[in-house]
């Protein structure tokens, strides 16, 4: 299947088609493509757990995350389809709380521009497309009778009725060890814990696992509740915490993520 690639540079004097952003090009962007205004603070704590969401007021709030994940948030694409680049954009990592301008719908098609003005802007980074031949994976109800696993559930709460009604106020605070997550995404080593997710979110998240493009064909509609619990094989996002240097011991008797998958919740 034909996927995008995007390559990466830090260096203002990588050559790129005109559609560039950044200062590179001398030009400023949109008020439409920029947050508001925005904090980016480099995250020192070795926590290996991500978190991501949206609040009310058009507040995007990002805790612990390497740059590699704002470049697939920001072009909708996932880590192996990100080519070159500097090592430190997937060593380091940032905390990033940024506001959209007022009257600025808050979805993904809306957020991606920002964070692609942020890229550039405040981490130098330019960038280009590329097209190339990729496998992917579709994931689908693994049962025939369509029965879901246990950890999978339509969602307990209406997120849309939460954001609104927190308007204003402070973001949720995470889950603590063994809470499910409410409104929102955590992915730790060998772990997923989300509330209120579509299942698209699901396969996106799943990509970076698998090394391959994840296709949602569940034909799952609204949005669920689910956990994921496996033995991490690759390091990265979701990958085995490291312990001096080398990866930490993984426990025997997890199930790989594909039985994790159909065994939890049914996909």
């Amino acid at each position: 299947m034909t996927r995008l690639i995007l390559m990466a540079a830090a260096s203002a004097a990588f050559v790129v088609p005109a559609f560039l952003l950044g200062p590179s090009l001398g030009a400023q962007a949109p008020a439409a493509t920029a947050f508001e205004v925005a904090s980016v603070k480099p995250n020192k704590t070795g926590d290996g757990r991500i978190m991501l969401g949206m609040q009310p007021g058009g507040r995007s709030n990002a805790s612990n995350v390497p740059v590699r994940l704002l470049l697939r948030q920001a072009f909708n694409v996932q880590d192996f389809q990100i080519v070159g680049g500097p090592d430190w954009l997937s060593s380091d990592r940032f905390d990033v709380v940024a506001k959209a301008p007022e009257g600025v719908e808050f979805t993904g098609d809306a957020l991606r521009p920002m964070i692609r003005s942020l890229l550039a802007d405040r981490f130098k980074l330019a960038f280009h497309n590329e097209t190339r031949e990729m496998p992917n994976y579709a994931l689908v109800k693994a049962r025939a009778d369509g029965k879901l696993g246990p950890n999978l559930t339509p969602a307990a709460i209406d997120c849309a009725a939460v954001m609104r009604g927190r308007r204003g106020g402070p973001p949720p605070a995470p889950p603590q060890p063994g809470q499910k997550m409410e409104c929102g995404f955590m992915i730790g080593p060998g772990r997923m814990n989300a509330g209120g997710m579509p299942m698209t979110n699901l396969a996106q998240t799943l990509s970076p696992q698998v090394g391959r493009v994840v296709l949602d064909k569940t034909d799952l509609t609204g949005n669920y509740d689910f956990e994921l619990t496996y033995a991490p094989e690759a390091l990265g996002i979701g990958g085995p915490p490291l312990l001096n240097g080398g990866p930490a011991p993984v426990d025997p008797n997890l199930p790989n993520l594909f039985t994790a998958l159909q065994e939890q919740i049914g996909l």
